[in-house]
C-alpha cells in the first residue's frame, strides 16, 4: 500500500547539526547522528550509476530477476535487525515494523517473477513485414522514498526499477536514515556494483539528484516536495513519478450501521498513528446516524488511548505540525470529544483524537493533518456529503461506506481521486495500482504497472527488401 510522509527538514538545520541527528520518538533521547552526503558524493554516485547503466541494460532479465530474488532473501534474513532500527527511529512498533519488511520482501520476489515475462506488444502491420514494441530502461533512477513505512515502500520502487535494466540511486528518509542505509547494505550485494547505491541525507540531498542528469525521479513524499521535484524533472528531461499527499475523505451513508462504520474510521484514522498516504483525513456523516457514529468513534478513540496502543509520531516536528491543525479547528469552533491535548511526558505521542463540529474552513478538513486525528463534518444529505468530499487539490483515495447501489455508482463516478474504496478503507486485490491525481501525484508509483514507468518503449517495423535485390544476392552467390 502506498504511503506519504511529510518532509519538513531544512538545509539549515542538517547543516547545523553536522548530520542528520535523530532522536527515539518514545523518549526524546539521541540515537545517533548519520552524516549526510555532499553534492561531491551525489555526483559520484550519478556518474558511477551511468557507468555501470549499459552492463546492468544487457543483463537478460531472467538474470536481473534472479538477482533481485537474492535481495528478497538477504532482505528476510535481516529483518529483526532492521525492525529493531525501524522502531528505533519513526517510533512504529516492531511487529508493524516486521509486517514492513515481510512487505517489502513480497513486492521484491513479485517485481523478480514479473520483469521477466514485462513484454512488448505484437502490432499489426502488413503481412510480408514485422512490426512490435521493446521495453527497454530508462538509465539511471533516483529513489526519494518515505519514513512511515520505509521497507515496503522503497522495495517496490527498487524492484521495479532495477529488474527492469534500470540502475539505482536510492536516498531514505532523513527521518530513519539509519535504517536506509542498513536496507542498502542488505540488498546491494545481490547486484554488481554500482548498480544499486545508497545516499544518506535531507530535501538538499533529494534536490541535487533530482537536478542531477539522471533519467528517472521516484518520489513518494508531500506535495510541497513532489512540486518542486516535478519542476526539476520538466528542465532536466526526467520520468517523474510522485505519489504525494493526499486529504483522504470518508463519506458515511445514512442506511449503515454507525457503530461499524465508527470502526472504519477508526482504523483509517489511527492505523500507523494516522501516519499513512491513504488515512481517513476527514470524515462526512449523514445527520440520521451522526449522533450514534460519533459516539461509537469517541469510544474507538478512547479505548485506544487508554490502552496506549497509539504509537508516537515520528517526532517533534510532526507532532507539532499536527496539533497545530488541531488547534486551528479548536480555535474555529470545532470540539475534541477525545484526545485533542499534548500529553505530558517525554516522546513524541499524540493521542488518538476526535473532532466533532467541523466545518470545510479548517486545516484539518482541507490540509494533509498526518496524524491521528479524525475530524468529522455532519451532513444533512448524501449529495452534501459527496460535493464536499469531492472538494480540496488533492486526489489520491476516497472511502464510501454505503449500502446503496446507486449513491455508490454516483460517488464512483464522481470523486477525483486514484482509489475509490467501498465499504472497507483499507484493502484491495494483489496487483492492483492507481494513477494519484492533482497534488497527491502522477503517474503509477505501484503495482505491474510500475514496470511501465520505469521503462522507455521502442518501436520496430521490420520489412523485407524488394525482391529483386534479393534475387541478385541469390545470383551473386557462388
Amino acid at each position: 500500500m502506498p504511503t506519504t510522509a511529510i518532509e519538513t527538514t531544512t538545509d539549515q538545520e542538517l547543516a547545523e547539526r553536522g548530520g542528520i541527528t535523530i532522536r527515539n520518538p518514545r523518549t526524546g533521547e539521541v540515537l545517533w547522528t548519520v552524516p549526510e552526503a555532499g553534492p561531491d558524493a551525489v555526483a559520484r554516485a550519478v556518474e558511477v550509476a551511468r557507468s555501470a547503466s549499459p552492463d546492468w541494460a544487457s543483463t537478460a532479465a531472467a538474470q536481473r530477476g534472479a538477482a533481485l530474488k537474492a535481495a528478497a532473501r538477504a532482505l528476510d534474513a535481516a529483518a529483526q535487525e532492521l525492525a529493531g532500527l525501524n522502531a528505533s527511529e519513526t517510533g512504529r512498533p516492531v511487529d508493524e515494523s516486521l509486517a514492513g519488511i515481510a512487505a517489502g520482501v513480497s513486492t521484491l520476489e513479485q517485481y523478480a517473477e514479473l520483469g521477466p515475462i514485462h513484454r512488448g506488444l505484437s502490432l499489426r502491420g502488413n503481412a510480408l513485414a514485422s512490426d512490435y514494441t521493446v521495453a527497454e530502461p530508462r538509465g539511471v533512477a533516483a529513489l526519494l522514498t518515505p519514513w512511515n513505512d520505509p521497507v515496503a515502500v522503497a522495495c517496490g520502487l527498487i524492484g521495479a526499477a532495477l529488474v527492469t535494466g534500470n540502475t539505482v540511486i536510492h536516498k531514505p528518509s532523513e527521518r530513519c536514515p539509519r535504517l536506509g542505509e542498513a536496507l542498502g547494505e542488505v540488498l546491494a550485494p545481490a547486484f554488481p556494483p554500482g548498480v544499486f547505491q545508497t545516499l544518506s541525507g535531507g530535501a538538499g540531498v533529494g534536490a541535487l539528484l533530482a537536478e542531477s542528469e539522471v533519467d528517472v525521479i521516484a518520489h513518494v513524499g508531500s506535495s510541497a516536495s513532489g512540486a518542486r521535484i516535478a519542476r526539476a524533472g520538466a528542465l532536466t528531461g526526467a520520468h517523474v513519478i510522485r505519489e504525494n499527499g493526499g486529504n483522504d475523505p470518508l463519506l458515511v451513508d445514512r442506511d449503515v450501521d454507525p457503530v461499524w462504520a465508527a470502526e472504519q474510521a477508526a482504523i483509517g484514522a489511527f492505523s500507523n498513528s494516522g501516519q499513512i498516504c491513504v488515512a481517513v483525513e476527514r470524515i462526512y456523516v449523514h445527520e440520521a446516524i451522526a449522533a450514534e457514529f460519533c459516539a461509537a468513534l469517541e469510544a474507538e478513540a478512547a479505548l485506544r488511548n487508554g490502552h496506549g496502543t497509539v504509537a508516537p509520531l515520528v517526532d517533534g516536528r510532526m507532532r507539532e505540525a499536527v496539533h497545530a491543525h488541531v488547534a486551528d479547528a479548536l480555535q474555529q469552533g470545532a470540539r475534541a470529544v477525545e484526545g485533542g491535548a499534548l500529553p505530558d511526558g517525554p516522546g513524541s505521542f499524540y493521542p488518538a483524537t476526535v473532532l466533532t463540529g467541523c466545518t470545510d474552513t479548517m486545516e484539518v478538513m482541507t490540509e494533509e493533518t498526518f496524524g491521528p486525528v479524525a475530524p468529522v463534518q455532519v451532513v444533512k444529505t448524501f449529495d452534501d456529503g459527496l460535493r464536499l468530499a469531492c472538494s480540496g487539490r488533492y486526489g489520491l483515495a476516497a472511502t464510501v461506506l454505503s449500502g446503496n447501489i446507486a449513491h455508490i455508482q454516483q460517488a464512483v463516478a464522481a470523486l477525483p481521486v486514484g482509489t475509490v474504496k467501498i465499504n472497507e478503507v483499507f484493502g484491495g486485490a494483489p496487483g492492483g495500482a492507481a494513477q494519484p491525481r492533482g497534488a497527491s501525484g502522477a503517474g503509477f508509483g505501484y503495482g505491474p504497472e510500475l514496470l511501465d514507468e520505469f521503462s522507455r518503449v521502442k518501436v520496430v517495423h521490420i520489412a523485407a527488401p524488394p525482391a529483386q535485390a534479393t534475387q541478385q544476392e541469390g545470383e551473386d552467390r557462388p
